[in-house]
């Protein structure tokens, strides 16, 4: 038997359940209910075979180059990889490689603590306080590099501008990674503070608002200075990291502006409304800024809830963490999924119209 000693061991990030059949209501990934925009159908139409055949295009300059032009800067400025999750996982790779710890939240994206075993970078965990809120000042300390999403996940809270900027203007000698997966949903995006600090690194994923999931596009925007180090890295691990497919429908999704806040707005619409009928149900939640809701019931264990609609196929997420157990994420979808989960709930919890 071949011998473990040399093996790297590392407790591996859990990622929400993908049942193999249709007839579910999923609410547990925070994937956007709504198909792309039909420019990008209309580009995967046109699809030729040599995306297929060809390698594709290792500096995607195309895709680079659309980015930095939606955004307004340089195409200097922007970074591509396979999901925002490859683009964090090779920020942790190329900035986090000091002896100080990197800082993020104790209740946070899960997969932060995994990169950081993973790559053996030292970390601190900054609990969040007792209203599930980031404490900028505690992020004022000696570090090797900071990260934290904006809005957080699982909260869903957003931390204003002037604190993430605060966080950022502390820690000038380190790179600072504002994850703004979510920020499409609610809240002041950190890109404006792009050309005042050079220490900044701002990721997003085209996974949530722009409903393109399975294409698994993500992206970063930083000083030229970082992004060039970024591919340095990046071209020393993977050339061909995004498909040919990936990068022409990546394009046709930024060309239709209209499409995309329309979808958006409907998805904030129905979270708003879904907050009112979990109200009504004695439901407690954060003020979620986010596709999803952060949310436990005042009787009711959160996974025994969890289970509960599990066993009437509607998928949410629990994480069996104690600061959190009794709440369960709920991702935002389609009016008909939203009132068919709090059908359910009304059901479960016995309520009665009044």
């Amino acid at each position: 038997m071949v011998s473990d000693e040399n093996f790297r061991k590392v407790k591996p990030y859990v990622p929400g359940e993908q049942p193999k059949n249709d007839d579910v209501i999923k609410l547990n990934t925070n994937e956007n209910p709504y198909p792309p925009s039909p420019k990008v159908l209309e580009v995967l139409g046109n699809i030729g075979n040599s995306s297929f055949r060809k390698y594709p295009d290792p500096e995607v300059s195309d895709l680079v180059q659309a980015l930095a032009d939606y955004h307004n800067v340089k195409r200097e400025n922007v970074f591509v990889g396979v999901g925002s999750d490859d683009v964090i996982a090779m920020c942790f790779m190329t900035f986090f490689n000091g002896g100080k710890p990197v800082l993020f939240p104790d209740i946070s994206y899960a997969f932060y603590k995994v990169w950081a075993d993973l790559l053996k970078v030292n970390y601190d965990e900054i609990p969040l306080d007792n209203d599930f809120k980031i404490i900028p000042d505690d992020y004022f300390k000696e570090n090797g590099g900071i990260i934290f999403p904006n809005p957080n996940a699982p909260t869903g809270l957003v931390l204003g501008l002037d604190k993430v900027e605060s966080i950022i203007a502390s820690s000038p000698k380190t790179v600072v990674i504002v994850d703004e997966a979510y920020i499409d949903f609610g809240g002041e995006s950190a890109l404006s503070l792009i050309d005042k600090y050079d220490n900044l690194i701002v990721t997003r994923t085209y996974s949530k608002s722009r409903a393109m999931a399975g294409m698994r596009i993500g992206y970063c925007v930083g000083s030229a200075e970082l992004i060039k180090v970024l591919n340095s890295v990046k071209f020393s691990y993977n050339s061909y990291t995004m498909s040919d497919i990936a990068i022409k429908t990546g394009i046709a999704s930024l060309k239709d502006e209209d499409y995309f806040k329309q979808t958006v707005g409907r998805i904030v619409d129905t979270r708003e409304k879904t907050k009112r009928e979990l109200n009504r149900l004695g439901f407690t939640f954060l003020d979620s800024s986010s596709n999803f809701i952060f949310a436990k019931h005042k009787d009711i264990d959160g996974e025994q809830l969890f289970n509960a609609l599990k066993k009437n196929k509607i998928f949410v997420r629990h994480f069996n963490s104690e600061k959190i157990k009794d709440y369960l994420r709920i991702t935002i979808g389609t009016e008909d999924e939203m009132k068919s989960l709090i059908d359910f709930l009304k059901r479960y919890l016995g309520y009665k119209e009044v």
